[in-house]
């Protein structure tokens, strides 16, 4: 009876170490830097930090047309407000009068005298 439980507690043994050796074999290949998902992580790292730099790039550019931008609508803020001013300013002034070409005179009859041979004088 000893004899039959040493013989399945060495099969069993053995059985394990086998399953290990395969689980180690598929492991290796599981976390090669070249093809398996080793390599898949390095490669997604390699992006992160690229895409990582990248945002930094992008919210600096953001930050600096943010400041541009607020300068130019202070500019333009300052001379709406000048413009408001003169605006308002050309209602104080009094109605220009009319220049003499352009006041119309009422035009009556025109009255030419001819000659003999027709001519106008």
């Amino acid at each position: 009876m000893e004899l039959i439980a040493d013989i399945l507690l060495v099969a069993g043994a053995l059985g394990a170490g086998f399953y290990c050796y395969i689980l180690s074999r598929r492991l290796s290949r599981f976390n090669d830097l070249e093809t398996g998902v080793g390599g898949a992580v390095a490669v997604l790292s390699v992006q992160v930090d690229d895409l990582t730099k990248t945002l930094e790039a992008a919210q600096n550019t953001a930050g600096a047309s943010g400041a541009a931008l607020e300068t130019l609508t202070e500019r333009a803020e300052t001379v709406a407000k000048h413009l408001e001013l003169m605006v308002a300013s050309m209602h104080d002034l009094p109605a220009a009068a009319p220049k003499a070409s352009e006041q119309k005179t009422p035009l009556g009859p025109i009255f030419r005298r001819h000659d003999a041979t027709g001519a106008s004088q």
